[in-house]
C-alpha cells in the first residue's frame, strides 16, 4: 500500500513540473498578442517594435534601424529570462520612459512559454536546432 502511495505522489509531482515547464508551441500562441509590433524569423523586421531575434543576450536599444527611446537605450539591460519576464509583467514600470505601450502579460507560465518560443531564434532569425 505504501509504495502506491509514494508512486502516485511521484507521478503527481511529475505532472505538476511538466505543467509549469516551458512550452514554445504555446509561446508561440501567446506572442499573437506581440505580432502587432514586433517580428521574429527569418524574415523578420522592425514595425512599431524591433524584431525580437536573438532577444536573450542582446543589450536592450541594439536593433540597428530600429529608433529607440534614451531610456532604453540607456537602460543598461542585457536582456535574459529574468529581466525579460520582469519587463514584460509591466514594461513601463521596467523601463520608465519606453515607448512601449502594453498593459503586460501577468500570468507567469505564459511568460514562461512566451520565454521559449523567443529562445527558439538565433541573431540572424533561424531557429536553433
Amino acid at each position: 500500500m505504501m509504495k502506491r502511495i509514494l508512486a502516485a505522489m511521484g507521478m503527481s509531482a511529475a505532472l505538476t513540473v511538466t505543467a509549469q515547464a516551458q512550452d514554445a508551441a504555446t509561446g508561440e500562441k501567446v506572442f499573437a498578442v506581440c505580432r502587432p509590433c514586433h517580428q521574429v524569423g527569418e524574415t523578420a523586421k522592425n514595425g512599431v517594435g524591433p524584431k525580437l531575434n536573438g532577444l536573450f543576450g542582446r543589450k536592450s536599444g541594439a536593433i540597428e534601424g530600429y529608433s529607440y527611446t534614451d531610456a532604453n537605450k540607456n537602460s543598461g539591460i542585457t536582456w535574459d529570462e529574468a529581466t525579460f519576464a520582469e519587463y514584460i509583467r509591466d514594461p513601463r514600470a521596467k523601463i520608465p520612459g519606453t515607448k512601449m505601450v502594453y498593459a503586460g502579460l501577468k500570468d507567469d507560465q505564459r511568460v514562461k512559454d512566451l520565454i521559449a518560443f523567443l529562445k527558439q531564434f538565433e541573431p540572424d532569425g533561424r531557429k536553433k536546432n
